[in-house]
């Protein structure tokens, strides 16, 4: 498939004769799609039941008619006012019992069953409206699930929602209490309707609960995207996406992933480093204008695995797209640089490289009014191109003269759980301890090796296409995973905290990690404060988490006060803690010689991604970068045939 660029855009913002003009000046730039409609509610519906199309009819037939596809976003992340009126019980709660009000966005709780019924008709209506228009060529549901901590609500449709989840979970109060060790604390029940939320309570809540409340929760967020995908196909044969988010994992991705066509997700490089990204200040100064090198690459290549669950393609075939790239400054973050000029192009290069169909900038004006008024775009609000337009300019042209970049096959895979996470943060037994930073330490130290990754979901079954397979932090081993790993050939490294819990969060007997042919235990775990790390006899150290183990493994790295820090079986590791950068590095490219996987160790900042047809090279420094005999400028793109 041609790789294309495209934007987001928001007729209703502007004075429709403007409209024309600024289709016209898109197709000119060599865009392909435009994003509309997704906060239009009341545009669409400014009355119940009364809907006004006749504005969005001529919006997508002035884009259309200007030789571009339009995505259709639904609305339903910005009820109107009336709708309030009509649910006042329809807002979440958060953790203190506290609504989460109009006058913003996503207010809405995902469990009340009203709101459900009036996003099925405003659905239903937009697409039996639009379903087969010739200007519409794929939908969007919804926007940015979870954003601003929406996800769990702590409101009575919620705890309703929750209590019969249970129910038909365990089906029966006695079934619940065993599977959550409720003898503890005399925190028994005799039915269903007694239990609550955990939240408002007077210490922490047994984890076993807050972990099936994080279930339910992801659940309904699946359901209510289900919700919107069953309704859009009784009427339209286009795909359909939903724009995803960085470092956001509150819900199951993989599991909304089943419903959609295309996994697209939200980049801002500058504002997650800024914003999300647990990192030295050293680091976030040299990086502040182009954004950290890895952390763009891990979440393309996770959302291309999620871009691959409904049709059960690999992990390198997954559609996906970026729904929406930073151009310039963003609103939201604790600080908002300007990028280094270059970095727009970087950013959608890199996107290709990793199997992307589109890049969408956002937005195509920067909007003189409202919450997003600081919140660069193509065009100044003064419609004057701003930085990043030339930038797209030359994409949209290199994209005419490249062929198809397609995914390149990887030798490396990596294995995320969104549960892990969910698991990690309601007992991380240390402050610093978070499963999507273990994971991405990771990822890291494979990126700056040189490598290409696949990262596959929990239940993979299928693992024969990797020599290298690793596994950091996985709560549960779920069967399917276990008989990949018993039937895999290449080397796997599992660890710290893989297979450490229940299904139910209860320690296991025989104790962790519990790997067939693998004989260790884990007798102790430690969490390490920033300035206690624990040394590695071969270099670098143990950070954040360590384990002490016992048992007739193999050992093949040791801690300097003689406790294991890698036993093997055969091709089979086990990781006794969180490796720092040198140690991790270090050790994985142990595991790549072992297995006669050519690196390509890189210099700061410098990364590469090799494609079906090219080699790219990504430079994300301030200043020019040498590798094999090629500078490449700050913030700068270079490729080679392959």
């Amino acid at each position: 498939m041609k790789r294309t660029l495209g934007v987001c855009y928001y007729p209703e913002h502007w004075p429709e004769t403007q409209w024309a003009e600024d289709a016209a000046r898109m197709a000119a730039l060599g865009l392909t799609w435009v994003r509309i409609g997704e906060f239009a509610w009341s545009r669409m519906e400014p009355t119940p039941g009364a809907y006004q199309w006749e504005w969005l009819d001529r919006a997508i037939a002035t884009l259309g008619q200007a030789g571009l596809k339009v995505v259709l976003g639904t609305p339903t992340a910005t009820p109107p006012r009336w709708m309030l009126d009509r649910h006042p019980d329809m807002l979440a709660l958060d953790k203190d019992g506290k609504p989460r009000g109009f006058g913003s966005r996503r207010h809405y709780c995902f469990s009340h069953q009203g709101y459900r019924t009036e996003c099925a008709k405003i659905v239903t209506a937009l697409a039996e409206r639009y379903g087969r228009n010739p200007f519409v060529a794929a939908w969007q549901t919804d926007n940015e699930y979870a954003c601003h901590a929406t996800t769990l609500s702590y409101s009575g449709a919620a705890r309703t929602g929750f209590r019969d989840w249970l129910a038909r979970k365990y089906q029966s109060p006695d079934a619940l209490n065993r599977a959550w060790g409720n003898v503890f604390w005399s925190m028994e029940y005799s039915d269903f309707n007694d239990i609550g939320l955990p939240n408002l309570i007077v210490t922490e809540p047994n984890p076993s609960h807050v972990m099936d409340f994080r279930r339910f929760a992801s659940d309904e967020v699946v359901s209510f995207n289900r919700l919107q995908t069953d309704i859009i196909r009784k009427h339209s044969a286009y795909p359909i996406a939903h724009n995803y988010m960085g470092a956001v994992t509150e819900f199951d991705h993989f599991a909304t992933g089943a419903d959609l066509d295309i996994a697209s997700w939200d980049s801002y490089p500058l504002g997650f480093l800024s914003d999300r990204i647990p990192a030295p200040q050293e680091h976030k100064r040299r990086f502040v204008r182009q954004g950290d090198p890895d952390f763009q690459a891990f979440h393309h290549d996770l959302y291309r695995s999620v871009g691959a669950r409904r049709s059960g393609a690999s992990a390198a075939e997954g559609r996906w797209w970026i729904m929406e790239q930073q151009p310039g400054p963003v609103n939201w973050a604790p600080f908002n640089p300007d990028p280094l000029p270059g970095m727009a192009r970087l950013w959608a290069w890199e996107a290709f490289a990793h199997g992307a169909e589109a890049v969408c900038y956002f937005r195509w004006r920067q909007a003189p009014f409202a919450q997003e008024q600081m919140h660069a775009g193509l065009l100044r609000p003064d419609s004057a191109p701003a930085q990043a337009f030339a930038e797209a300019e030359q994409v949209a042209k290199e994209l005419k003269d490249m062929p198809d970049v397609g995914t390149a096959r990887a030798d490396v895979a990596l294995v995320f759980d969104y549960a892990s996470d969910w698991a990690w943060e309601i007992q991380p037994q240390g402050r610093s301890f978070a499963y999507l930073w273990l994971v991405f330490d990771t990822y890291r130290a494979l990126r700056r090796l040189g490598l290409n990754v696949d990262i596959l979901p929990p239940d993979t079954t299928d693992l024969s296409a990797y020599r290298l397979v690793l596994a950091p932090g996985v709560f549960t081993l779920s069967d399917a995973l276990k008989s990949a790993l018993a039937a895999h050939k290449g080397t796997a490294i599992l660890g710290p905290r893989t297979n450490s819990k229940t299904p139910n969060f209860a320690i296991p007997v025989p104790l962790p990690p519990a790997l067939p042919g693998l004989d260790a235990k884990i007798v102790r775990v430690e969490s390490l404060p920033p300035d206690v790390p624990v040394p590695l006899a071969g270099g670098g150290n143990f950070q954040h988490w360590r384990e002490k183990l016992e048992g007739t493994a193999e050992v093949t790295e040791m801690a300097t006060d003689g406790w294991p820090a890698l036993v093997s079986s055969g091709k089979l590791h086990y990781l006794a803690g969180w490796p720092d950068d040198e140690a991790m590095t270090r050790l994985l490219q142990a595991a790549c010689d072992a297995e006669g996987l050519e690196t390509d160790p890189l210099p700061e900042g410098l990364r590469r991604r090799d494609s079906a047809t090219h080699r790219f090279l990504f430079n994300y420094n301030p200043v020019p970068a040498e590798w094999s005999g090629v500078t490449i400028p700050p913030g700068g793109v270079h490729w080679t045939p392959l």
